[in-house]
């Protein structure tokens, strides 16, 4: 297991470099509106560079604002940077509700809800990542491409991370909901993830009632030797718990084994871990 998020981890500094967060829009065809997400950009950021991209996702009662409303994300970003623990990267918040009323409002499991949480694969596949790329210095391919999320987020990721190894080769879930696929159809080719993935997390919390899901897949992972990093924290279906999962998954981003991060056993136990403190 990984070392608990440290003390202040996600307290504002002084007198340390800041990134931007700012909210934009694009066109999805997938829709058939205009639709709306949060980016964030690292201290330094310049055109003149190129970026890996984060994919950040949130629960069934958010949207692209529930991350920076009640996660404090640029805060544990700028924080991480100011100590050298991060690849250079952009943060995009989408809102992965996708139909034309994503307001988190009304009756959240309403089945047409939970059709456009589904929808949302197509979206970011063919409208918000073109966009992205088109209009910031994204690095393109999959190998610069993370996708990451909390709750209902952690299984989009799963669903759409997993089914889409050509597009991705970091995937997060922290505290991932019902929506996430069967395990066997999420890792239909154990080899195959196995050879393709980067890095892939599950973490929950020991006190979360939805913990069976995290570990059901734990448990298929470590019976088809796909490599993996498995994560109890203390905690409950709850903030503490998703933000030391941005705070330790982003710092194993884009980076290379060797000498960066420790190796993970198909069993989803790490060994000499030396960067994540």
């Amino acid at each position: 297991m990984l070392a608990a998020a440290p003390q202040g981890y996600d307290q504002f500094r002084e007198s340390i470099p800041r990134g931007i967060i700012e909210l934009v829009e694009y066109s999805s065809a997938t829709v058939g509106n205009t639709r709306k997400a949060m980016v964030y950009t690292p201290p330094g950021f310049s055109s003149a560079n190129t970026y890996h991209v984060l994919y950040l996702l949130h629960g069934i009662g958010g949207d692209e604002a529930e991350w920076y409303t009640h996660g404090a994300p640029q805060i544990i970003l700028d924080n991480l940077y100011a100590d050298n623990k991060l690849e250079p990267m952009i943060v995009v918040f989408p809102n992965g509700r996708a139909m034309p009323n994503d307001r988190a409002e009304g009756d959240l499991f309403d089945p047409e809800k939970i059709q456009a949480f589904e929808r949302f694969e197509l979206d970011l596949i063919n409208d918000l990542i073109p966009f992205i790329e088109s209009n910031y210095p994204a690095r393109i391919g999959r190998e610069n491409r993370a996708i990451a999320g909390l709750s209902m987020g952690g299984g989009q990721s799963l669903n759409i991370g997993l089914n889409h190894l050509d597009r991705f080769a970091w995937i997060g879930a922290f505290s991932a909901a019902p929506n996430t696929r069967d395990p066997g159809l999420l890792v239909s080719n154990p080899d195959e993830t196995a050879a393709r993935v980067r890095k892939l997390w599950l973490s929950c919390g020991d006190e979360d009632n939805l913990k069976h899901i995290s570990d059901n897949v734990h448990a298929y992972l470590t019976q088809q030797n796909v490599p993996h990093i498995w994560q109890e924290e203390n905690g409950g279906h709850d903030w503490p718990v998703w933000k030391s999962g941005l705070y330790q998954f982003s710092q194993l981003l884009f980076k290379d084994d060797i000498n960066e991060f420790s190796q993970v056993d198909c069993n989803g136990n790490l060994h000499n871990t030396i960067n994540i403190m």
